[in-house]
């Protein structure tokens, strides 16, 4: 019984297992040139946690355009005409350019339903945080896209 067990054992702690995101800040992203549209904080999240740097060399030719929008929306409203619900909506669209020909091009949205708080100042904040929150999700989408 006792070498079953410690075969098991054995098994299930030597199987090589590593996290996807294990090494994901270790591998840069040189490009010739780096355009940046639209919302200029969730393009300057992605841009850091991706390691995009700008590199004039004979090896980096490509360009990368990064095309970014957030939306809040209004989704209902309460008997009194006073917004009940909000949605806020990340999009980024992601394209590799290399002389004037689309490598890679992809669409990554993301969005959160919640309700309206009473205080303001905490409503924005937390609409803040669902932005963030949603941009680390689709910085994660876009890792697995671009080592693919």
């Amino acid at each position: 019984m006792k070498k079953i067990l410690i075969f098991i054992l054995f098994l299930t702690t030597a199987c090589g297992y590593q996290p996807i995101y294990l090494g994901k800040n270790k591998i840069d992203y040189n490009f010739e040139k780096i355009t940046l549209i639209g919302n200029k904080q969730i393009n300057k999240i992605i841009v850091n946690a991706l390691n995009i740097k700008s590199n004039d060399t004979a090896e980096a030719k490509d360009e990368v355009i990064l095309i970014s929008n957030v939306n809040i929306s209004e989704t209902s409203k309460n008997s009194k005409g006073q917004v009940a619900t909000y949605r806020t909506t990340v999009k980024v669209n992601f394209k590799i350019k290399d002389n004037k020909k689309f490598i890679k091009d992809k669409d990554f949205s993301k969005s959160f339903s919640y309700n309206n708080l009473e205080n303001k100042f905490d409503l924005v904040k937390y609409q803040k945080d669902i932005e963030n929150s949603l941009t680390k999700k689709i910085i994660e989408e876009l890792i697995i896209y671009l080592n693919l």
